[in-house]
């Protein structure tokens, strides 16, 4: 288990309470936990809020639920639940040094509104921040058998920022992004809360993961459905305006550095919903133009080699960035709001963040080594150039080439980048094994290596550019058989 320090630094980094910080800690590790487990691992697929914060945004909001659809309708029973949570939270502990008191679990198995059993769980524990009595945190599981699942879950890689990250990593089975994406469009139809139009605005944000209309049609109008709603429209959803604005703070600030305006968020509803029935998407700004030979950085943790402040200063600006948020960013003793854009790297080896100052109302650049000081602000501003300072994209699916329709083609996904090995049918791990290879990309420079084992960091190389790049964090981008 991490120590108290590195949850109140993370915290203090991000603008956020210790609790959110550790409980988002903990839910790693139950991710961790029910992967690894023999009978639920293969049968369980992640989804929701988490899943989107988890598994392919981590400049997301921090939520504080576990949603599983589960594979096998037997799995919602008291106590086979019991069992399935005793197992993983003893496991997780003898990993870790979390604690999961006993008396501090709690499984209602109820029948939902399809007649079907359903479970809603909760899990108390003891991790670096919480409190020694008998009232100890709790993590909500929300946990179905009767969803309808448009897609193939994918595993996917987990975003656990920690320094005890196993070895390998996290990964989970997951909802495709696809499906994540059409979830949270029919949950904000169906029950109007403030946290589901953030997500749908926020996915709609990300240009570069944002799937065809059609595809994402099709997925919406399955799952309405299956629950007898029809597919939203602006128009059924705008007399829940006063209601989500209303609610827009208290449900969704403590998940947020800063809470972004209300209003920012449902000025593009209206556009999100005439891109799906076929509109024209909003025009993407052009990129950020910086001196030759830049390279933009977009690795997915932006592990870079900076000072632990500079990183957590990094990591507020792209927080910013991915909420459309100005930054008061402390520099040269002098203060100034700005609009951030883009991170490069230059000839010289600097890590430079490109942006736009608001006080002067021209474009400007920063070294990142030489930021003091970084904080979100409430005021939102519209992009005048691309935002880079999100990753490039979540895990990517692509149909195959079978006919049927949108619909049939998505029943049989190929994934463009092969999750981590977990073995197969067939064929034993070891023999899996010796026919991987694993590629790996360089954070800095982008140049890719193939390996036959996995590996933490790179050793010394030259760039594309045949310079000697100072890069040795190594991201795992493809692996072959």
């Amino acid at each position: 288990m991490i120590d108290k320090r590195e949850i109140i630094d993370t915290a203090t980094a991000m603008g956020l309470t210790p609790h959110v910080v550790e409980k988002d800690y903990v839910l790693g590790w139950l991710l961790w936990g029910i992967r690894n487990h023999r009978a639920v691992g293969e049968r369980w697929a992640f989804k929701g809020g988490t899943c989107l914060k988890k598994c392919f945004f981590e400049t997301y909001r921090f939520s504080e639920d576990l949603d599983f659809t589960l594979d096998d309708p037997s799995h919602v029973d008291e106590r086979f639940l019991i069992s399935v949570f005793s197992e993983v939270t003893e496991r997780i502990h003898e990993e870790t040094g979390i604690e999961f008191p006993p008396d501090a679990r709690r499984f209602d198995v109820y029948e939902n509104p399809r007649g079907r059993p359903s479970c809603q769980a909760r899990v108390g524990y003891r991790g670096p921040v919480s409190p020694r009595g008998r009232n100890v945190p709790r993590i909500k599981f929300d946990l179905t058998a009767d969803e309808r699942v448009v897609l193939p879950p994918v595993q996917s890689d987990v975003f656990h920022p920690y320094s005890d990250e196993p070895e390998g990593g996290i990964v989970i089975r997951s909802y495709a992004y696809e499906e994540a994406f059409g979830e949270k469009v029919r949950a904000l139809a169906e029950r109007a809360r403030p946290r589901d139009l953030y997500d749908v605005i926020n996915l709609f944000r990300n240009d570069e993961a944002r799937p065809a209309a059609a595809v994402l049609l099709d997925v919406l109008g399955q799952k309405c459905a299956f629950k007898g709603i029809g597919v939203p429209v602006f128009a059924g959803l705008e007399p829940q305006r006063a209601l989500l604005e209303g609610n827009w703070d208290q449900m969704l600030a403590h998940q947020l550095p800063v809470l972004p305006p209300f209003a920012a968020f449902w000025a593009e509803l209206p556009v999100f919903f005439e891109w799906l029935r076929g509109g024209i998407a909003p025009s993407i700004p052009a990129a950020y133009v910086g001196a030759a030979g830049e390279r933009t950085l977009r690795e997915r943790t932006m592990r870079l080699p900076l000072t632990g402040r500079a990183q957590s200063y990094l990591e507020v600006i792209r927080f910013a960035a991915s909420n459309r948020l100005c930054v008061d960013l402390r520099y040269q003793r002098s203060t100034r709001r700005i609009e951030p854009y883009s991170l490069r790297l230059t000839k010289e080896g600097n890590i430079i963040l490109h942006a736009h100052n608001r006080d002067k109302d021209e474009p400007r650049s920063y070294r990142v080594d030489r930021v003091e000081g970084a904080n979100v602000t409430g005021e939102s501003f519209i992009p005048r150039f691309a935002i880079e300072l999100t990753p490039a994209g979540p895990l990517g699916i692509a149909p195959t080439r079978r006919g049927g329709g949108v619909g049939a083609a998505l029943r049989g996904l190929a994934i463009t980048r092969p999750p981590r090995a977990r073995g197969s049918r067939g064929r034993s791990r070891s023999t899996i094994r010796s026919e991987l290879t694993y590629v790996y990309q360089c954070a800095i420079c982008g140049k890719r290596f193939s390996r036959k084992k996995r590996i933490r960091s790179l050793n010394p190389h030259n760039g594309k550019d045949g310079f000697p790049c100072a890069g040795r964090h190594a991201v795992m981008v493809d692996m072959r058989l």
